[in-house]
């Protein structure tokens, strides 16, 4: 594996407690704020992580199941944990993480709460499709599932998912009709 250079990437090194401690203190949108904050960072050390690590020079060049692992690779060398990431339709993807370290798999909370998370991945998915994306955690292993889910896709996509969601839709049934 290729190591990050994380002395060139403007990252610092977080514990998962820590983590925790914030989300119980800070609050959902400070949180997420401050995730969208770092996704700046994270993509830069990603895309100077990228050509040493499976040789493509820009992140937008790699196809979606490259594009799959070498997310993968980063996030898991990173510390967070490996993820899985999967279209939903023709609308969203899905990153799923059965291992990520923002989730406290015994907090037993109500909601998906990888809040930092969700602003991270919002701000370095947007820059890889260069386009405005947001980002919805579905499942969280905090409130006792398998692992985190997090859709992406355009605003106006997740916007409508939410809405069905709130009347008791499913989120896979909602995207297989877009």
């Amino acid at each position: 594996m290729t190591d990050i250079p994380l002395a060139a990437s403007s990252l610092v090194a977080l514990s998962p407690r820590a983590l925790h401690a914030l989300r119980d203190r800070a609050g959902a949108e400070a949180l997420q704020e401050a995730g969208y904050a770092a996704g700046a960072d994270a993509f830069r050390a990603f895309s100077s992580w990228l050509p040493q690590a499976t040789g493509v020079e820009h992140p937008a060049d790699l196809a979606a199941p490259r594009l799959a692992e070498a997310l993968s690779r980063f996030f898991g060398q990173l510390g967070w944990g490996a993820v899985e990431v999967t279209a939903l339709g023709s609308a969203a993807i899905a990153v799923d993480a059965a291992d990520w370290a923002e989730a406290a798999k015994d907090a037993h909370l109500q909601y998906p709460s990888c809040f930092f998370t969700a602003g991270m991945l919002a701000d370095f998915m947007g820059r890889i499709a260069n386009a405005a994306l947001a980002v919805m955690e579905v499942e969280c292993r905090s409130r006792g599932d398998a692992r985190c889910r997090w859709l992406v896709g355009a605003p106006e996509t997740l916007s409508a998912v939410y809405e069905h969601m709130t009347q008791g839709a499913d989120y896979q049934a909602v995207l297989a009709g877009r």
